[in-house]
């Protein structure tokens, strides 16, 4: 069995504590129970709670680059405009998901609510990442405004997770689908739509 570096291990356990619980709720202490480690170990590998929190948002945002990547390679197939839609393969899957309680970032950002906090930033700067991304798959369908399209549909996927959070209707994922389909097509139709004299 291989073994875990107690780093990453940190890192795990506060992020689905911070998730589950709060950031600002979860003491340190918690997360060193949770590890079975001693503060003097903690401080081996971060400086604060601080320092792990944004350490812990970082590592979310690799592993939701890196989902994104692999849900579009692998649902999305040959074409640009079926890897776009598979963003949203995604989406439902985190709808789905019975410990699904809202977005990491957005969740932080509201408890770090001042621009100018470090957490704030890495949380603003792991959603962008996601939103270039998206992005990068709409310039690839050929749109006019591929960064336009893809706030749109980051704007649909931030409310399907508020939305399915707060209200706990598991219909969100299909209407979310739906609102998606159409800012989609309507962006795809203008591309192909022939220009006025």
């Amino acid at each position: 069995m291989v073994k875990v570096p107690t780093r990453d291990r940190l890192i795990e356990a506060a992020s689905n504590r911070f998730y589950r619980d709060g950031f600002r709720n979860v003491g340190i202490d918690q997360i060193l129970t949770d590890v079975g480690i001693s503060k003097t170990a903690f401080y081996k590998h971060f400086e604060s709670k601080d320092d792990l929190l944004l350490a812990a948002l970082d590592e979310k945002g690799d592993w939701l680059y890196s989902m994104c990547q692999k849900v579009v390679w692998e649902r999305g197939g040959p074409t640009p405009e079926g890897q776009l839609r598979s963003i949203f393969d995604l989406v439902d899957m985190f709808l789905d998901d019975e410990k699904f309680h809202g977005c990491f970032f957005v969740r932080a950002a509201m408890e770090f609510p001042l621009p100018q906090e470090p957490v704030f930033q890495a949380a603003a700067r792991n959603k962008m990442t996601v939103e270039l991304f998206i992005t990068q798959l709409a310039r690839n369908c050929g749109v006019e405004q591929p960064e336009d399209l893809s706030r749109k549909l980051c704007l649909i996927i931030e409310g399907a997770y508020v939305t399915r959070h707060v209200t706990q209707n598991r219909d969100t994922k299909r209407m979310t689908r739906e609102l998606a389909d159409m800012i989609i097509a309507e962006a795809l139709d203008s591309r192909s739509a022939e220009p006025t004299a």
